[in-house]
């Protein structure tokens, strides 16, 4: 943080809760020394990562390629049964969106970003990591998961 100011307005949000619990020590740093690029490429990085771990993809599945297979109407780890096909897309799409557009830059090259919108996308991350923790939990969850309108049983999990 380069202002007394920024500081103030990341500890407003993680005061709050908004922020998920996996990205505060990763980013927290980066966020202090003014490194915003690389708060958020940590955070988007976790959302890749939390991906591919929750939804046994392998090493190999990375990026937006990852994003639209893991959430795939119809027949990725993550989709919504419950939702219209038009949401189950759009859900596609805000993830592959988020990793390609915050992500991918971040890690090939440098991007300057200002404080206040740092904070904007780590908070897309930390939302999108909500949403992985919900359907992950949903999926793993050995009893009850079924009799649960949208949720998506994997055999075998």
């Amino acid at each position: 943080m380069t202002t007394a100011e920024d500081l103030k307005k990341y500890r407003r949000g993680k005061s709050r809760g908004l922020l998920h619990s996996s990205l505060a020590q990763k980013i927290w740093a980066s966020l202090l020394r003014g490194d915003y690029d690389t708060a958020v490429l940590q955070g988007f990085k976790e959302v890749e990562v939390r991906v591919r771990e929750a939804g046994g993809f392998a090493d190999i599945d990375i990026g937006v390629d990852l994003m639209r297979k893991a959430f795939a109407p119809g027949k990725g780890s993550f989709f919504d049964l419950g939702a219209p096909k038009a949401e189950q897309e759009a859900l596609a799409h805000l993830f592959a969106g988020a990793v390609g557009s915050y992500k991918k830059p971040h890690s090939h090259r440098s991007v300057r970003i200002e404080a206040e919108e740092a904070v904007e996308m780590i908070m897309l991350a930390s939302h999108l990591l909500g949403i992985v923790d919900e359907r992950a939990g949903t999926r793993y969850r050995a009893a009850g998961a079924a009799d649960r309108p949208g949720v998506r049983r994997i055999p075998g999990r």
